[in-house]
């Protein structure tokens, strides 16, 4: 009678598992003496193999720029200058991230805006969920416009 199969049933194909070779246990075993490791040399030592690896990747290492320090996964704001808004929005019109992406004053990837500079922008504009620089909101308001 067929034993069930279970978890202390279950076994490998004959062979499918071979034990493996304990080499350094005397001459006696077939792998004693030296181990497989040849005779003498940098290789036959314990710790032998260690900076051969690195011996042809020195130069490459060195060459390669030292990138060190911090990148924050929270992008950047995108800066647009008041002379490009005044030439670009009408007045009353509303300018948020949506609408430069429309107009390309910001990359069609860009999450945050930043208004920055001193000129004067002579129209008013409302200027919704974008940051802006104090000399910007300045002269934004200084124009009629506002800030949200």
């Amino acid at each position: 009678m067929a034993s069930t199969l279970t978890l202390h049933t279950i076994a490998p194909s004959k062979g499918a598992r071979t034990k493996s070779f304990r080499i350094g246990r005397g001459n006696a075993s077939g792998r004693g003496t030296t181990a497989g490791k040849g005779t003498k040399g940098q290789r036959a030592r314990s710790g032998g193999r260690k900076g051969l690896k690195l011996k042809g990747l020195k130069q490459m290492l060195l060459s390669f720029p030292k990138l060190r320090g911090f990148t924050s996964r929270t992008a950047k704001a995108e800066t647009v200058t008041l002379v490009r808004l005044a030439k670009a929005f009408s007045a009353g019109e509303k300018v948020d991230v949506k609408s430069l992406k429309a107009k390309r004053l910001v990359s069609s990837v860009a999450q945050r805006a930043k208004i920055v500079g001193t000129a004067d922008v002579g129209k008013a504009l409302v200027v919704e969920g974008v940051l802006a620089s104090a000399t910007a909101k300045a002269a934004i308001e200084k124009a009629g416009g506002s800030l949200k």
